[in-house]
């Protein structure tokens, strides 16, 4: 009789450079609609996590254009009451996310045109929630990405039927360096975080030091 294999020490994710298409939408954000971004079924990441067999309980779709990029997180199964605490953003549901407009895949320390954001779900009246939207510095970085302005930034957070739905619309404002016309290739990465459940990451989890260096990132290649 077999006995199951153990699951590996380091993550699949951590032994390939990925490059991920990111599709172009125009008209995002989406202005008098129900839904900031509403993106199609073809703007989801892959689910890496399944080469480790972790099972997906967050879906990530991602978007573009000349004004900006768009990010929806998805999460189902959600059990218990939204956390939201502003002092621990890293033990709080919602996500961060980390850009790189430079896509600089062989440096272990951010650059200025690295930046790290946090996207948080808040709890409002009622059953209704509202998005938080907060730049953050990444450790260790060699120089910090210039703190933007993020009144331009629009987020939209609702309940859904086992969990809840994030958007954000990033605008290209308050990403320093992002030049769809001259570079289509970004440096990312995300980690949505669910305080009961731990962590949904892109490549690999905290055990790496994915948050400061960013060639552990994937790359998003900007595709019309």
């Amino acid at each position: 009789m077999s006995t199951p294999s153990a699951a590996p020490l380091i993550p699949q994710g951590f032994y390939f450079r990925i490059a991920l298409p990111c599709p172009k939408v125009e008209g995002i954000p989406r202005s008098g609609k129900a839904r900031l971004l509403d993106l199609a079924p073809s703007c989801t990441l892959p689910d890496l996590g399944a080469l480790d067999g972790r099972s997906r309980w967050a879906e990530v779709r991602i978007a573009w254009n000349s004004e900006g990029l768009g990010v929806a997180v998805e999460v189902t199964g959600k059990v218990g009451s939204i956390t939201h605490v502003p002092a621990h953003p890293e033990d709080s549901d919602g996500a961060q996310l980390w850009i790189d407009t430079r896509d600089t895949r062989d440096i272990h320390r951010a650059s200025r045109h690295c930046h790290r954001f946090h996207l948080g779900v808040v709890p409002g009246k009622g059953k209704t929630l509202d998005a938080e939207v907060r730049q953050l510095k990444i450790p260790r970085a060699t120089v910090d990405a210039p703190l933007a302005d993020l009144k331009p930034v629009q987020s939209a957070a609702q309940r859904t039927r086992s969990g809840y739905r994030l958007e954000v619309f990033l605008p290209g404002s308050v990403l320093n360096g992002f030049d769809p016309d001259t570079n289509r290739r970004l440096g990312f990465s995300y980690r949505v975080t669910d305080p009961d459940r731990g962590d949904q990451f892109l490549t690999v989890g905290r055990e790496f030091p994915v948050g400061e260096d960013p060639s552990l990132w994937a790359t998003l290649e900007l595709i019309e």
